[in-house]
């Protein structure tokens, strides 16, 4: 595709999350007519959570898929205009940049990143099967539903005992499960932990299998320093052990963090004026629906004002 004024974009948003669809909803009511490529999971995280209970104005709660549709019309509604398209690689040395899919290049005068982030799996036999169904990655979003439970965190990080503390507030117990035999968590979040009576640890150990037909009735268990298995009976496993940016697309051209995280500023601006990064592409520390969509918000506010200063 030529680079011509007639073809240049003014905005191009990456990624259908929360963080891209409200972006896409507040640049089309900016009459910014934003083109959204959705990659590979329409709706992002959120999409895979079967119901979402914190999100503010549906008081019994929404099921994943249906907000990512709600969010999706609501920005159709205003123009923005949505390709089923993955981006392949992106051209940020000069402006207007270009994005390249598998089949066709685009030219854009902003873009708004908001990739998301995927978390780590274990990989083990069931785990895949029963997302959703007992196999969690995100407490906040599903503590809920283990009220009166036996739930079984795997972990060793800030993340793994956060989420277990949290956990305490629903579940019966919680089982700490670490492949080590001490944690990597800060000395008060450890102090916490160890001191709540609702948790408890298991230590050397890692999951080999997790058990269920139709949701998780236990974990089958195996001790990394002596090879012994064992069964350990739960209504659910939550598992913290890590999260990945989706941001190799951006390595050699935008900051990131340590951790592979977009490094913006509270404007959601990159260190490439013009280029905005938001959501869990951005964010790693609370990696929830409403936060991501504020930042996507955000960006597009941000853009508008971009291109309008231009003018």
């Amino acid at each position: 595709m030529e680079n011509n004024e007639k073809n240049v974009e003014k905005v191009i948003i990456l990624g259908s999350g929360p963080a891209g669809l409200s972006a896409a909803l507040y640049a089309a009511r900016a009459e910014l007519s934003p083109l959204l490529f959705t990659g590979t999971e329409v709706g992002g995280q959120a999409a895979t959570t079967s119901i979402i209970e914190n999100y503010p104005g549906f008081p019994d709660g929404v099921g994943g898929n249906q907000l990512a549709d709600l969010f999706t019309k609501n920005a159709e509604k205003f123009g923005a205009r949505f390709e089923y398209d993955v981006v392949t690689a992106v051209d940020l040395t000069k402006r207007p940049f270009k994005v390249t899919t598998y089949g066709k290049e685009y030219y854009t005068k902003t873009l708004i990143i908001t990739t998301g982030a995927s978390p780590n799996k274990l990989n083990v036999a069931g785990e895949k099967e029963l997302i959703g169904r007992g196999v969690s990655y995100c407490a906040t979003c599903d503590g809920w539903f283990f009220r009166d439970k036996k739930v079984a965190v795997v972990g060793g990080g800030d993340s793994a005992l956060e989420e277990g503390l949290f956990l305490t507030r629903y579940a019966t117990s919680v089982t700490i499960i670490h492949r080590r035999n001490e944690l990597r968590a800060g000395a008060l979040l450890q102090k916490r932990a160890k001191e709540n009576p609702k948790i408890s640890f298991i230590w050397d150990t890692v999951v080999d299998e997790i058990e269920g037909q139709d949701a998780v009735t236990a974990l089958k268990l195996k001790n990394v320093k002596t090879g012994e298995f064992s069964q350990l009976e739960v209504d659910g496993i939550f598992i913290f052990v890590g999260h990945n940016p989706n941001t190799e697309l951006f390595r050699n051209s935008l900051e990131l963090d340590e951790k592979g995280y977009i490094r913006n500023d509270e404007r959601m601006r990159t260190n490439i004026p013009g280029v905005y990064a938001a959501g869990e592409a951005a964010d790693s520390h609370y990696r929830q629906v409403i936060t991501s969509a504020g930042m996507g918000a955000a960006a597009a506010i941000e853009a508008t004002r971009f291109l309008e200063a231009e003018e």
